[in-house]
């Protein structure tokens, strides 16, 4: 290991001298010839370009916003360090290949740890479209396809997006604008993946090695296990056979040299020798060979699924966000994983089933919305609706709109249910009862939330 620190800290040192050389010579590259570094020049255009507008505009909101684009800056610093590294040296061993990640990966745990420790800023929405998002600089660790996980992960970070647009429309046009250099970051690091790193981070193909003398060799296997000789050519082994032939020619005979055991040397008639202690085996059984397990039946992969049928549309298994228009039909989404569904103008209603990590953003609903099995589920009401069902969810957030006041939030089975009500100063947290108690008072049972509920 005090190797493999010495060589990251050789590379580190190589990169800043070839950073210098670079900006001395006014080449814009990270090399002598400019081939290898290549992508590296494409990144900088990234760097220099919506990712600068997004940290010209973070501090300028100020605040956590800025301190949390700092932390930004610093990851696709990391980012950048590891694409020098990519573009001067072979693809490296897995356990080299972990150690140059380090740096990206902390540093996207930071940016996250920072939206934990400020969940009562009033900019936590900024700070959770970030936090969110953010994971998708490990792309660098994903093959074959890379580009489909950013897509999913500036994806992940769209619920909140809309929430800053709604909170800012008619306030200040800075914040919009942040949303907007933000959400282009990803964009452009989805282009730049697709046509630099297509099936995963490119490393060069001539130069030397990275973990060279990195990571010792494992140790040689050990000598193989002594041979069993059935050939039958040694005098032992037949005589071993031959007793044992002759034992089992025995027939019931062979039972005569069994010693007889008297009823006061059985346990189950002498409940005494129960209670005494038999030394215990720590070994393995001998001979005994494991059983063998049953292969688990894997669940099958299905297509995902988005179409109408009748007046109902199907949504199955969906990644990417979608943005549906219609007016008097139903959205039954089934186990969607990580994405966001965007409902536009007025539906009859919309039924969220088996689906974990999701956010459900729509306008009006006439009739119901329902969240059944579901886990981690985040829903914004832009317009109105009447009611909300929870059933057997773990986790839901409702972001209720000034107009949807006076909806009705039906839950059973659930926790961790919490509704956010729009005022003046912004937004007030709400949990919803999980626990209640129930008395008789002489005519009917009388339920109530306790005190400790939610």
């Amino acid at each position: 290991m005090a190797d493999l620190a010495s060589l990251v800290q050789r590379l580190e040192v190589a990169v800043g001298r070839l950073e210098n050389m670079s900006g001395s010579g006014g080449s814009g590259g990270d090399s002598a010839g400019g081939a290898v570094s290549a992508f590296v020049e494409a990144f900088d255009v990234i760097v220099n370009g919506p990712l600068a507008l997004y940290l010209s505009l973070s501090q300028k909101i100020g605040g956590d916003v800025q301190k949390h684009a700092d932390m930004m800056k610093q990851a696709f610093n990391s980012q950048r360090q590891l694409l020098v590294t990519a573009s001067s040296s072979q693809k490296p061993s897995d356990a080299v290949l972990t150690t140059l990640l380090q740096p990206v990966s902390k540093a996207i745990q930071q940016v996250q740890a920072f939206r934990e420790q400020n969940r009562t800023s009033p900019l936590f929405n900024h700070l959770s479209a970030v936090s969110e998002s953010v994971p998708a600089l490990g792309w660098v660790a994903m093959a074959p396809k890379p580009c489909p996980y950013v897509k999913e992960m500036q994806d992940a970070a769209m619920f909140y997006t809309n929430r800053v647009l709604k909170d800012f429309k008619e306030k200040d046009k800075t914040h919009l604008d942040w949303v907007k250099a933000y959400v282009s970051i990803w964009t452009e690091l989805q282009n730049y993946v697709k046509q630099h790193h297509t099936t995963g981070l490119t490393w060069s193909k001539t130069a030397p090695r990275a973990p060279a003398g990195g990571c010792p060799p494992p140790p040689p296997p050990g000598p193989p296990p002594p041979s069993v000789d059935l050939s039958g050519s040694s005098g032992g082994g037949d005589d071993n056979r031959n007793a044992l032939f002759a034992a089992i020619n025995q027939g019931s005979d062979i039972t005569r040299a069994l010693k007889h055991v008297s009823d006061d040397q059985k346990t189950h008639k002498n409940p005494t020798l129960r209670t005494t202690t038999a030394p215990i085996r720590t070994g393995p059984k001998p001979f005994a060979s494991p059983a063998p397990r049953p292969a688990a039946s894997a669940t099958p992969k299905l297509p995902p699924v988005f179409e109408l049928d009748g007046k109902k549309w199907k949504v199955f298994c969906l990644i990417l966000s979608r943005t549906l228009n219609f007016l008097k039909q139903v959205v039954y989404a089934y186990k969607c994983n990580k994405s966001c569904l965007q409902v536009k103008n007025k539906i009859n209603s919309i039924i969220l089933d088996n689906c974990k990590k999701m956010g459900l953003v729509f306008d009006d609903v006439v009739g119901i919305v329902e969240i059944i099995n579901c886990r981690d589920i985040k829903i914004q009401v832009m317009g109105k609706v009447p009611t909300i069902s929870i059933n057997k969810t773990d986790g839901c957030h409702v972001y209720l709109s000034k107009d949807s006041l006076s909806c009705e939030i039906v839950s059973a089975k659930s926790s961790e249910m919490n509704v956010l009500v729009p005022n003046k100063d912004g937004e007030f947290e709400l949990p919803v009862p999980e626990q209640f108690k129930t008395v008789w008072d002489g005519q009917k049972l009388v339920t109530t939330s306790t005190e400790i509920a939610g």
